[in-house]
């Protein structure tokens, strides 16, 4: 069993968990990611690893509940366990690989979107570790949805935090600050890294290929089964099969055939909706309303 030792809610629909996984924290690095099961029987749940802790042998976990397992997990707290807690899995980011004179020679900007602020950050954390300050995007739809921006403004050299009902910081999509960083500002770059919703990072690349700045995004959105034997996660990218789980979750941003997999991710959601709606409504639910796709 994997012990919660803190569990908590940073936003309507988001929420934090520091785990205890001792040798996962020992081994891990940015960009890899844990699968999590709450019981025996339960769905295997890929969650990228938000950050760790090596001496206290722990890491955090941030998730937005989107099916019936998720919703599940909302649930636990401090005291609770996790049955299983796998990894670390997949490729760690690119970044890992490089010395910090390499990487000091790169100006670095990452996109983060939503939920996809927490995988961003151990990155974020790695390089100022390296005394690398890099600048930083975060965008959410509103104020109440930004997450982790007193964590971020620590690690980050510049964090520019966007709105997209202008509500607080910046007003507009993250795609509009990139722009405006660039062209009116005068900011140069040389890596961008983006992760969060899998339409921001479709916009995010075409602005950046524009702009001429190579791109790094991470597919772990569609990921189901981790571990590449079940296939949901299979993606193109210059024009070959690649498979998130294993191969990435970080591929060229500017490779990736965006349409085919965000329509990949749409074949799952009947499938979510109709379990959220069995675990939510029980015995009530008979799957007759001609919209769940359950049974008559």
């Amino acid at each position: 069993m994997y012990p919660i030792l803190e569990a908590k809610q940073l936003t309507s629909n988001i929420y934090w968990m520091e785990v205890k996984a001792e040798r996962i924290a020992k081994s891990c690095l940015p960009g890899q990611f844990v699968i999590v099961r709450t019981g025996a029987d339960s769905e295997r749940i890929p969650l990228t690893i938000c950050d760790y802790d090596r001496e206290k042998g722990t890491i955090i976990i941030v998730f937005q509940p989107v099916g019936a397992s998720t919703h599940e997990m909302t649930s636990l707290k401090a005291g609770d366990a996790f049955c299983d807690v796998a990894g670390p899995l997949g490729c760690p980011s690119d970044l890992t690989k490089e010395s910090a004179e390499e990487l000091s020679r790169k100006r670095i900007l990452f996109v983060a979107g939503g939920v996809g602020t927490a995988p961003v950050y151990p990155q974020v954390k790695w390089l100022h570790e390296q005394e690398i300050a890099a600048d930083v995007i975060v965008g959410a739809k509103t104020k109440e949805l930004l997450i982790l921006e007193e964590e971020m403004k620590k690690v980050a050299g510049n964090l520019y935090v966007t709105t997209d009902d202008g509500s607080y910081g910046r007003s507009g999509m993250v795609t509009k600050t990139i722009e405006d960083l660039v062209g009116q500002e005068g900011k140069q770059y040389d890596l961008c890294i983006a992760i969060g919703p899998m339409i921001m990072m479709k916009f995010v690349c075409l602005t950046t290929k524009k702009l001429n700045i190579p791109t790094v995004v991470s597919l772990n959105p569609i990921m189901v089964d981790g571990t590449g034997m079940c296939g949901a996660c299979r993606v193109t990218v210059g024009g070959k099969v690649k498979f998130a789980c294993v191969d990435g979750p970080e591929f060229d941003g500017h490779q990736v055939n965006f349409d085919e997999a965000m329509q990949r991710q749409q074949l799952y959601k009947t499938q979510e909706g109709r379990a959220y709606l069995a675990a939510k409504e029980k015995e009530t639910h008979h799957g007759g309303c001609g919209h769940c796709g359950g049974e008559e």
